[in-house]
């Protein structure tokens, strides 16, 4: 950090690698959503961490409540997040901020055995991110779910029927 600076003014290179850990964070929670263990989510939040969805008053509140929550999703749901426009703005050497666009394809019923023909994606939104610097590491403290594009989730049988 330069000298003698407020929070508020960190060095280009300071900025820079807080803006990628926020942004690597926000990619690896997504592949372990798709590609990992989702139950491993809660790991990437500060301990009182919070994810949200306003519109359905969807508020889950702590590590454990968040294992819960993510870990207890379907089985045989195949998902893949396609996230894109990842604007991280650092406003203290220990806090940021993120909005981050995203679009989920994704179907229940998958067995891993065929590929599931292409259809709309699920929800198109974005995130709304806010970090905090703990112990040296990034961590989400919250995430807002902003969801204008929003449907059920397809089943296997129903996507080929659709084809």
């Amino acid at each position: 950090m330069i000298e003698n600076a407020t929070p508020h003014q960190l060095a280009p290179l300071e900025r820079l690698l807080a803006e990628r850990a926020c942004e690597r964070l926000i990619l690896e929670l997504v592949r372990r959503l798709d590609l990992g263990d989702p139950g491993t989510v809660c790991d990437l939040f500060t301990p009182d961490g919070v994810w949200e969805w306003p519109y359905d008053s969807r508020r889950i509140e702590g590590r454990e409540a968040l294992r819960a929550y993510f870990g207890g999703r379907p089985a045989d749901r195949l998902s893949r997040r396609m996230c894109t426009n990842i604007l991280v703005t650092v406003d203290s050497p220990d806090t940021a901020t993120a909005t981050t666009y995203f679009a989920t394809y994704r179907v229940d019923g998958y067995s891993g055995d065929a590929i599931v023909p292409t259809r709309l994606p699920a929800n198109v939104g974005h995130y709304e991110d806010t970090f905090r610097k703990l112990d040296g590491r990034w961590l989400l403290a919250s995430r807002t779910l902003i969801l204008p594009f929003g449907g059920p989730t397809a089943h296997v049988d129903e996507v080929d029927r659709a084809r």
